[in-house]
This record gives C-alpha cells, sequence and structure tokens, in this order.
C-alpha cells in the first residue's frame, strides 16, 4: 500500500526507533576509550608489579641515551665493545668523582654549619618572638623536646625502619646492576636487537612500527639528553649564586638542584626551596630572601630560555599536560613516578603522531 503524497512519514518507536547520529559516535568513542584504558591499566599493572625490573630497563635506555654518541664517536677508532667499556667506565668515574667530592665537601663544613644552623635556629626564635608574630617564647624549645620525646618513644619503629631501609638498598644496587648490565647490550647491539625484534613481527606491521619506534627513541633520547643539559645549567647557576652569598654547603645544594631539575615545573623550586632554608639559618633573612629572589630568576631562564631552546624539539607538550602528568606520576608511584611520567607522555604522544598518518615505505627506506 503506497503512502499518500503529501503526508509526513510516521515515526517509528521502539526497537526500530533510529539512533541519533551524534549518540551513534558517542557510543562509539566511549566503548574504544573504555578498551584503550583497560588495556592501558592492564600495562602499568603489569610493570607495577615488575616494578624493579622495569626501572632498571628504564635507566638502562637512559645510560644508552646519554652514552650513545661518545660510544658511537670511540668506535670510529677502537672496536665497538672497548668503546662500550671506556664510555660506561668514563661515566661510572665521573659519577664517582662527583658523589666523593660531595662527601668530601659535607665532612669538611658539617661543624662549621652545625655552629651557624645552631646560631641560625637561635636567631629565627629571636625574631618569631617579635613582631608581627609574636611567638611564645621558649616555643622552638618545647618542639625540640617534643621531638625528642617523640624519638624516644618510638625508637623500636625508628629502628625498624631503617633496618628496612638497608633492603632498600640492596634493591638499588640490585637495579643498578642490571641497569647497567642492559645498557652493555643497548649500545653493543641496540639496533641488531631492533632488527630482530622487527622480523617477529607480521610483514604488514613491520613498516608502521619501525616508524613508531624511531620515533619513540628520537623522542626518548632528546628529551634525556636536553633535561641532563637543562640540569647541568640550573646547577650551575644555583652553586654560583650559593657560592657568591657564602651559603655553606653550596656543592651539595647544587648537586640537589641537579637532581631535582629532572621533576619539571616542581623538583627545582623545591631545591631550591631547601637551599632557602639553609641561608635563613645560616645567614639570616636578608640573605634567604636573596635566595628566593634567585628561585624566581632561576625558573623563570629555565621556563622562557631553557626549556624552549634545548627541549622544544623533544617535548612539545603544553605547560598543563606536563603539570598535569607530573601530578599523576607522582600519586600513581611517587618521586619515581613524576620522574617517568613526562617522558613517557611524551614518547606516547610522538608514537601516537606517527601512527595517526603512517608513513610510507619509501619514506622509511631514506
Amino acid at each position: 500500500m503506497r503512502r499518500e503524497r503529501g503526508r509526513a512519514p510516521a515515526r517509528v518507536t521502539g526497537e526500530g526507533a533510529e539512533v541519533s547520529p551524534t549518540l551513534r559516535v558517542a557510543a562509539g568513542y566511549a566503548w574504544r576509550l573504555i578498551i584503550v584504558g583497560a588495556a592501558a591499566y592492564a600495562i602499568f599493572a603489569a610493570l607495577g608489579r615488575f616494578h624493579l625490573v622495569t626501572l632498571a630497563v628504564f635507566l638502562a635506555l637512559v645510560l644508552t641515551a646519554l652514552l650513545e654518541p661518545a660510544v658511537s664517536l670511540l668506535s670510529r677508532w677502537m672496536p665497538r665493545s672497548a668503546a662500550v667499556t671506556v664510555g660506561l667506565l668514563v661515566g661510572i668515574l665521573l659519577l664517582f668523582t662527583v658523589l666523593s667530592l660531595i662527601g668530601a665537601t659535607v665532612a669538611g663544613e658539617w661543624d662549621g654549619l652545625r655552629r651557624e644552623f645552631i646560631g641560625g635556629v637561635q636567631r629565627i626564635e629571636r625574631w618569631l618572638e617579635g613582631p608581627p608574630v609574636h611567638l611564645r617564647p621558649g616555643a622552638l624549645s618545647d618542639l625540640q623536646a617534643r621531638l625528642s620525646r617523640f624519638v624516644t618513644s618510638h625508637r623500636a619503629t625508628l629502628i625498624s625502619t631503617a633496618l628496612s631501609g638497608v633492603g632498600q638498598v640492596v634493591a638499588v644496587l640490585t637495579v643498578g646492576v642490571l641497569a647497567l648490565f642492559c645498557s652493555i647490550f643497548f649500545l653493543h647491539s641496540g639496533d641488531r636487537m631492533w632488527t630482530w625484534f622487527g622480523g617477529q613481527l607480521p610483514v604488514r606491521g613491520r613498516h608502521t612500527v619501525h616508524a613508531a619506534g624511531c620515533a619513540a627513541w628520537i623522542t626518548f633520547t632528546g628529551y634525556t639528553r636536553g633535561i641532563v643539559v637543562v640540569a647541568a645549567i640550573n646547577a650551575v647557576l644555583v652553586g654560583a649564586g650559593l657560592f657568591a652569598l657564602g651559603i655553606p654547603l653550596a656543592l651539595p645544594l647544587a648537586v640537589l638542584e641537579f637532581f631535582a631539575a629532572f621533576i619539571p615545573l616542581v623538583g627545582s623550586p623545591v631545591a631550591l626551596a631547601v637551599a632557602a632554608v639553609v641561608a635563613l639559618a645560616a645567614k639570616g633573612p636578608l640573605v634567604a630572601a636573596v635566595v628566593v629572589l634567585l628561585i624566581v630568576v632561576i625558573g623563570q631562564i629555565e621556563g622562557h630560555v631553557l626549556h624552549p631552546l634545548v627541549m622544544s624539539k623533544a617535548v612539545r607538550l603544553h605547560p598543563v599536560v606536563v603539570a598535569l602528568t607530573v601530578i599523576c606520576g607522582s600519586v600513581t608511584a611517587g618521586v619515581l613516578g613524576a620522574v617517568v611520567a613526562v617522558p613517557m607522555v611524551s614518547v606516547a604522544w610522538s608514537v601516537y603522531g606517527v601512527l595517526r598518518v603512517p608513513p610510507s615505505p619509501a619514506s622509511l627506506g631514506r
């Protein structure tokens, strides 16, 4: 029976009702996002289950990214195995030299720092007792007595915590040895290992995986080398400023700034805040105010000069994304998560950029 001309078609209700195109697209994206989220959660759960191995492999990749240019340069005049050995030995020697220099500096300045710190605490207490704070006299002494009583009453707990720290030291040594072991093979035959891995994949997906892997490695090496350069410049600036102000332990504080700079947006201000506390106790409020000004200046240099010049090609993430990534990483895995989060997100974003527009085989062969 034909529908009469001019009459609107009857709207179908019930099971045969037509779904809105907007709702259909939203539902399609929703279940895909759920699957991707579940897969990401499973991957992170597996990595967390074997977090020591994951950390060792990550450190091995960092060592490989830092030492690969030097090893490649040395391999022009000597065998590759000898170049890897020389590069690793020089890196380990440099690390132990810095650590021994820090230990000698702390040991040489400890007595003087202790006297200056005691005098600084007394000056801070007298300042807090005056306007505008008007702290009750002896409040800091009462706090020190309470801390002493707390340590005495919880001595067993503190001792057990210290003993458990011995196990942590063993875990750290294990991770270091495993990272060194893996980095030897990554430096010596990493390209052959990657070629072998690509050969195990189906032929149709080899070009895509190769392009994604190359983009991931370029981003990771660029980030690693760039953050080391930024951290080194920050440490030199902080060390020079603290030394010029006559603040004790300038070298250890500069090294603390170097390692803290590996946590973007957060680490450097925290390290400089520690330096400001030391300056306040040792030299007084005026010098501490100068250190706070130094924090602002170095933060501006890092954010507006160093990162755009050094890191722009490696990390193309908005500062809001970086901040959220650092916070999520720290909530998930503490300080280690804050360090690892940004390079992981940067690598994932670069891989996504490659997979979104798959390259042609001709472009991969260049």
